[in-house]
Parts: structure tokens; sequence; C-alpha cells
């Protein structure tokens, strides 16, 4: 497959740093994470077409999916494997295997409020008020280090949080002479505290003079023709310089949905096919979600800028539709969505009032207007138009449908005086875009920008629909367990999910907690719980079933 012009050019600007880089297909959505001691050759070798008959067939087929790519550029080779499993995890590219599950690297973890400091290994950081050193890429090397330091530092390796004279008995650590044994008042607490602190400051990076040491002990070792412990402290020098090596903190990509290399050309795109003047900052997606119509549910999200916006994604449960009619819920998800916006733009403009630049006959007119958007579908409101600066509303909306759907929206719309509003309909099979005023709908290629841009807006809003869908689908599932249990009526269930919150942390609840409802002391709380018990396995497997 020949490569494109747009892949030449970015793969000129790849640096010979290490660093990572993500692969994507033709939606933007990551499909590989891969790390690099030299970007530039790493990612070239992926587009040399003499290399394509030694690749085996998911190779192949990974390198056929790439439309763009993008690289994060960091300091050293063990960043480049920390930021590679933090991708991995937040994206779960489809062509990976390792670092796709939730174990995370490991962190060393000291709280120095303890009576008797001790370093522990750990995967999560909490705030507890321990100091934590890491995350580190080589566990092997880590652990190693440790052991180094306790030795060098004389600091105790047992599990007990507060070690009393019984555990200093059978502690070979303190008959070694390797722990200083606190425990049985040795040393005092502050002395104690100043070897911690001297570890502290060891692994943050002030170990200069031991490696030294060690290296003295190397090259005597080998001078002796000691090979094998020349090798030793050779390996121990390694994982020291590993372990204690400075790693930078990475910020929280700002996506982690299908994004674009260059947003702003697919806005200008947009904005050009569709005859807009200025291409649309903020964009909204609807999708409506329902099952046989049941769980009817609709989504809005955002994109600004060509990104998405979460912080004004919207979920609605359909309300007053009955059946499986996806026109009419979309018709209620539109009124209920932009008369909402009416209402907060009236606010604005109320606290505004007064200002030199806000006329006051706004506040009276909108009002009025507000007052009457329960009665919009049958009536009719003209000219809100005029309240649009005022208020939180998109430049441009994506249904996702074809002619019914958009015009379903339209209409809504036009009741609420907001057709001015740029609104659209994407349809799946070809991409069509459907327009309002024009009969026949545009379509313009799957690789065209602007597409890339709307199906992203498109696939996002259904996702969201599903997952809220799928969500109360669960819930009601777990909840309908109950009504099988004998003698409970629906005051008692809402007393336990009152006070539990779910069936799921009712089956974690101990018996003496699940006594503590009104109505469920003495046999009716043991009952209860052996009934949750024998139907344990029965939830797992209709939960599985409805996650697949």
């Amino acid at each position: 497959m020949p490569v494109s012009e747009h892949i030449r050019k970015k793969l000129a600007k790849v640096p010979h740093k290490p660093g990572v880089y993500l692969h994507k297909d033709r939606f933007g959505t990551v499909i590989y994470v891969g790390k690099a001691r030299d970007l530039k050759k790493r990612v070239s070798q992926y587009f040399q077409p003499s290399r394509r008959m030694g690749w085996d067939l998911k190779f192949n087929a990974l390198v056929e999916a790439i439309h763009d790519f993008d690289i994060h550029v960091v300091k050293s080779e063990p960043e480049s494997l920390l930021l590679e499993g933090k991708l991995i995890k937040e994206f779960h590219p489809r062509y990976n295997v390792s670092f796709r599950d939730d174990k995370r690297f490991l962190l060393l973890k000291v709280n120095l409020n303890d009576s008797i400091p001790r370093f522990t290994l750990t995967r999560l950081r909490t705030d507890d008020g321990a100091r934590y050193f890491g995350p580190f890429p080589s566990s092997g090397s880590l652990r190693r280090t440790l052991n180094l330091v306790r030795h060098r530092f004389n600091l105790r390796g047992c599990r007990p949080l507060n070690p009393t004279e019984a555990d200093y008995k059978h502690c070979l650590y303190a008959h070694m002479k390797v722990c200083t044994a606190p425990c049985i008042n040795n040393v005092t607490h502050e002395q104690y505290l100043m070897q911690v602190n001297a570890a502290c400051d060891f692994l943050d990076g002030q170990c200069g003079e031991m490696v030294k040491d060690l290296e003295t002990h190397m090259k005597k070792a080998a001078e002796e023709l000691n090979f094998e412990k020349a090798a030793e402290l050779r390996d121990l020098i390694s994982d020291l310089k590993r372990t204690t090596k400075k790693t930078g903190k990475f910020k929280r990509l700002p996506y982690k949905l299908p994004v674009a290399i260059d947003p702003a050309a697919e806005l200008e795109s947009l904005a050009e096919e569709l005859g807009m003047e200025t291409p649309p900052e903020r964009i909204e997606g609807f999708d409506i979600s329902n099952i046989s119509g049941t769980f009817k549910v609709a989504s809005v999200v955002r994109f600004k800028n060509g990104r998405p916006d979460r912080n004004n994604y919207r979920r609605l449960k359909i309300k007053t539709v009955e059946g499986q009619d996806d026109f009419a819920c979309m018709q209620e998800a539109v009124m209920r969505r932009y008369s909402r916006l009416l209402k907060e733009a009236k606010k604005k403009v109320e606290s505004a009032d007064g200002k030199d630049d806000v006329d006051k006959a706004i506040p009276q007119e909108l009002q009025q207007l507000v007052d009457e958007i329960s009665a919009a579908v049958k009536k009719g409101i003209v000219r809100a138009s005029q309240y649009i600066e005022h208020g939180n509303f998109p430049d441009l909306i994506v249904i996702d449908g074809g002619k019914g759907q958009l015009k379903m929206a339209y209409n809504e719309l036009k009741k609420l005086g907001l057709e001015s509003i740029p609104v659209i309909g994407l349809a799946k099979e070809y991409e069509e875009i459907h327009r309002p005023a024009e009969r026949h709908p545009l379509r313009l290629g799957l690789d065209h920008p602007a597409v890339k841009l709307l199906q992203r807006v498109r696939d996002e809003s259904h996702r969201v629909a599903n997952s809220y869908n799928a969500q109360l689908r669960l819930k009601r599932i777990s909840e309908s367990l109950l009504d099988e249990f004998p003698g409970i009526g629906k005051q008692r269930k809402a007393a336990l999910l009152k006070k539990f919150g779910s069936v799921q942390r009712l089956r974690r609840a101990t018996l003496e907690e699940i006594q503590q409802v009104t109505g469920f002391g003495g046999l009716a709380g043991s009952e209860l719980k052996k009934f949750l018990e024998a139907r344990s396995e029965t939830v797992t497997r209709e939960k599985e079933a409805e996650t697949e």
C-alpha cells in the first residue's frame, strides 16, 4: 500500500529521540501504541514496502489500517515505557496485547507518621499522608535496590505495622545486624527516623557516593579476576541507576476518544461544505437508544474546536413517548435540550440587567418566551434567535439519522424560534449529510475531513446513549432480583435500596448491616442474606450477558 503524502510529511518531522507513537485508523481511533528509543527509525519501519514480505498477518492488518499517527517525545527509554503502559490502559488499542490489564507499575511507599516507618511496595497511590517514590518500569531493579537500601541504612523489612519484642525473637534481619531493631528500643524513634530520611534522600537521587564506591569494588574484583562478583556489582550499579533516575510526570492527554491531528482544518472544511461563514466552534450531536421501546434514552454530546467537551455532555430519559418511536424521541430530546438553554439564557440576561451592553427590554420578552415553552409545540414562538448570543447554544447541531429525524429536530427548533442554528442529519449507510432546505443529501466521501469530524461526533453520541441505556438495564435487572425474595414489598425494597444504593452493595453488606434496616431484623435479615448469596452466581451471569 503506497504511503500517503500526509504521512510522508509527518515522517520527515519525526526526531531521533525516545518517545511513544500512536497509530490511528481513518476514523481517528487509536489502534496501536508503541515505544521507541529512536522514534524516527521505529515509526519509519511501518511504512517501508521492502519489509512487507517479512510481516505476519497481524502486522500487515495493522499497517493497512494506519491512516495517521501521533508522537510524544520523552527524556529517556524508561519514561517511554511508563508512558506506553499509561496510554495503552487509557486507549485500549485493538492491536496491543501488553499492559491491557488493570495492573499498574510498582511504587515505593513509606509513611513517616508511623511509629516505626517501613518501606513497602504498592501499585496504587492514595492520599494517606505517605511518601511515594516511582512509578518504576522495572520491578526487579526496584526490589534489588530496596534490598540494598535496607542493608545500607539498617532498616527493618518485617511486615508488622508495630513490631513488638515477640516479633524480634523470630526476626532474621535483627539477628543478622541488618536492622537496628527499633522494636526493642536499641535505637530511639528520632534516630531511626534519621535512618529512614537518609534512605529517602538516597532514593531521591543522592546516591553518587554509593555508586562510586560500588564501581571501585567492581574494578577491584575484575582486577582480581573475580568476574562473577564484578558482574554482580555491575548489575547492582545498573539497578541502582535505573531506580534512582528521575522520570517525568505525564499529564493526561487531552483526548481519549477518536481525535484528529488538525481539527482546525476539518472545521474549516466542514464550514465550507455547509456554506457557513465561520467554522463552527461548538458542535452538538444527538442520538437515541432504545431496545424494543424500553429504556428510551437520548444523548447530547458537545465538541468544542473539534475536541470532545465532556463538561457539556447530557443524558436524557425520554418521558413522553410510548412504544418504539425514534422520531418522537428525537423531537422530545431536542425540545428539552434547547428549552433548558433558553431558560439559562434568561437567567444570564437578568443577571446582566442594568449594564450598558444589555437591552433592558430583553428580560421581559424572554420571560414571556420561557413561560410559553410548554405550549410551544402547539402554538409556536417566533424570533428567539436574538437571544442566542446570551446562551450556551451550539454553532451546529448534528442529528444521528436521515430525513425523518432531521425533520423532527428542525421542527422543534423552529417552534422555539431557534431555526437560525444550522442543523444537519448524518445517515450511516453512505455517510450522507441531510440538510433541512436541501432535497438531495450531500455526499463528500469517507475520506473527506468534514465527514471524519461528523463521524466522530455521531459515534460519540452513539456511545454515550448506548452506555446509558446499558447502565439502566443492568440496574433494572439487579433490582428485579429483590422482587423474587418472598414477602418483600415496595416499602421494604425501597428501604434496602435507600440504605445501600444498589443490589451490588447490598450483596457485599454484612448480616449486621442488613439487620439495621427496618423490617429486616432477626430472621428476615438472615434469610435475605442467604438468598443474595444463592443468587450471586446468577446475577454475575446475567450481567456478563448484558455487557456482551
